[in-house]
């Protein structure tokens, strides 16, 4: 079960005494274990019934019993029949029931029992398939020229140059001998899309000419995952993180966590639409076997299975479970529709952002690129919800209150870099910041204050709805009640990349991401020359102390065939709490314990 908001606060709020005091992997398990009496109250059951203690083993993240028993023994110990049922997809048979009986004084202390009641996409012979989910790329365009003059500031409006970003956000520029911290790498997320070192070294050689030829992520390859890649295979969305993401941090290294071989990677697998655990397995060896919201390890429909016996260069080695260790900031720039995976896989999931936090590591996502709506085509023809297509659709995992969503913002064109952004909103590429609010988790804590006050200064006059319920509202296009997207902004738009040899414009907020991301990791590094550690959630702080971040006041996130939300004084959701003004974020967190 989900611990109270409170609980991450204790170590992320600016005004606790326990800030910075981040808990170990053993503290976050013992805190998500189960409590004494129900691990009694259960072990006493199963002994009752018939299971000897000696066949009941505890799991290492002491959320689990596990046993071996006849067919027979477990259809007596929970008054049912057991059945095979056949997958709709593969043809595979698991065994499952239809439903299963406890005592009652047994259920508030079981969230799940496996092989338990037949799940999605389990079928008796002639049901449908399952739906496939959608994700999205970073918008690209043909670029108008090339900077002659990479420090010029001039043309930042048509081209954004890393220098561009730096003036935006007043960041200095970093010596390039430094001496930095061995452990303070700057993690990126990757699935799908592989960078090539020929494009980043054409990056360097003509952008940032003090970062040698050949630097590149420490690669923590998961589960048969492979980069870098030719210059033909190179994808957009990783060229462009790590060329964002080095010309702020550097020397600070960056770390790749890549995920998932060949046949799952290229989308072979139709159901396997889910996102990030084989990610968290990775980093967190007790994830594989962790349970919550009915579900335990992986999910067996949406998830990559390993080995994998399904194509002949599958990676056919065991399910790598803790083989990493996380950094302290890790950037996402990837992500799908809440209406894309079920309630109780993007719950299991944020549970374990919550954990990563408490830990001592931030997490930066990427707030989308479609406005208030969605991927054209997914539930419907503009990728809205609602049986008119008119209800704005929420991102997934942004809607977690545990992680930081970063949204988009723009030069526009006739601006400098000495003037406020914009929202971004791009015709010419077709996308806008993504922004709303979650039909499945709640206003956290952290966020109340700054929601309030957005609805009562400017309330957006469109109908709403409550607890998620849009089917049954007779029209309101969003949810009140539910947890704001984004926290904050960074640009999105125009970025200088080169990409499968060529030199291209690539815009969306998963660009946007790993400027924010940057920057935090870049004060990590600061702390740790003085002594202090990780920064791991920073939203309290952040909404505690908005006046470290660059309010933005124009432009709005269309969708749904609306104009979306407005960019306003204030937190909205559109920008959020605005953009980085690196000194101001630098003084706060240097002084904080």
């Amino acid at each position: 079960m989900c611990p109270e908001h409170q609980t991450d606060q204790l170590s992320s709020h600016p005004q606790s005494p326990n800030f910075g005091r981040h808990w170990t992997q053993d503290e976050v398990i013992a805190k998500f274990s189960p409590s004494n009496e129900t691990l009694t109250t259960v072990r006493d059951w199963l002994v009752k019934n018939g299971i000897s203690e000696r066949r009941i083993t505890h799991s290492d993240n002491k959320a689990w019993f596990a046993f071996d028993a006849t067919t027979k023994e477990v259809e007596d110990l929970l008054h049912t029949q057991y059945h095979e049922f056949e997958h709709s997809s593969t043809g595979n048979y698991v065994a499952a029931c239809d439903q299963y009986h406890v005592p009652k004084h047994i259920q508030e202390h079981i969230d799940f029992i496996s092989p338990g009641v037949k799940g999605a996409n389990l079928r008796k012979r002639g049901s449908k398939k399952a739906k496939r989910g959608l994700r999205g790329s970073p918008a690209r365009k043909q670029a108008p020229f090339m900077p002659k003059n990479v420090s010029s500031l001039a043309t930042c409006d048509q081209v954004v140059t890393p220098a561009c970003i730096q003036a935006l956000y007043k960041i200095a520029p970093n010596d390039p001998h430094a001496k930095v911290s061995p452990n303070n790498s700057l993690g990126i997320f990757e699935e799908g899309d592989f960078y090539a070192q020929g494009d980043l070294d054409r990056f360097f050689g003509n952008f940032t000419p003090y970062i040698p030829n050949g630097t590149h992520p420490i690669p923590n390859l998961i589960d048969g995952a492979k980069a870098p890649v030719s210059l033909q295979l190179a994808g957009g969305e990783s060229d462009l993180d790590f060329q964002l993401a080095y010309p702020l941090i550097y020397p600070q290294t960056t770390t790749l966590y890549q995920t998932d071989d060949i046949y799952y990677s290229f989308g072979n697998d139709p159901n396997a639409t889910g996102l990030f655990n084989t990610f968290f397995d990775a980093i967190d060896g007790s994830y594989c076997t962790y349970s919550a919201f009915g579900e335990t390890g992986n999910d067996p429909v949406l998830d990559p299975k390993y080995p994998n016996t399904h194509a002949s260069n599958g990676y056919k080695g065991a399910l790598q479970c803790g083989v990493y260790k996380p950094t302290n900031v890790i950037s996402i720039s990837y992500g799908e529709q809440e209406q894309d995976l079920p309630a109780y896989y993007q719950q299991r999931q944020c549970n374990e952002w919550l954990k990563l936090g408490l830990q001592g590591v931030s997490i930066f996502v990427a707030s989308g690129d479609t406005g208030v709506g969605g991927i054209r085509g997914d539930g419907s023809v503009n990728g809205c919800l609602g049986s008119n297509a008119t209800v704005f659709s929420p991102t997934h995992p942004n809607s977690c209150p545990w992680l930081t969503n970063v949204g988009g913002t723009k030069i526009y064109p006739g601006r400098s870099v000495y003037e406020p952004e914009s929202a971004v909103n791009d015709p010419e590429s077709g996308y806008s910041s993504g922004g709303g609010f979650s039909n499945l988790f709640d206003i956290p804590d952290y966020q109340a204050s700054a929601v309030s006050t957005y609805f009562s200064a400017h309330d957006p006059g469109y109908k709403y709805y409550r607890n998620g319920q849009y089917n049954s509202t007779g029209g309101g296009l969003y949810n009140r009640n539910g947890r704001g997207i984004p926290d904050v902004a960074a640009n999105g738009d125009n970025f200088a990349v080169f990409n499968a040899g060529r030199f291209i414009l690539e815009g969306g907020t998963s660009g946007s991401a790993p400027i924010f991301a940057s920057l935090i990791n870049r004060i990590v590094e600061e702390r740790i020359k003085v002594g202090k550690g990780a920064l791991g959630f920073v939203n309290p702080a952040l909404y505690e102390h908005p006046e470290v971040l660059n309010d933005i006041v124009n432009g709005t996130n269309p969708g749904c065939g609306t104009k979306g939300f407005s960019a306003v004084k204030g937190w909205d959701p559109v920008t959020g709490l605005g953009t980085p003004d690196y000194p101001k974020m630098l003084d706060l967190f240097l002084g904080l314990p």
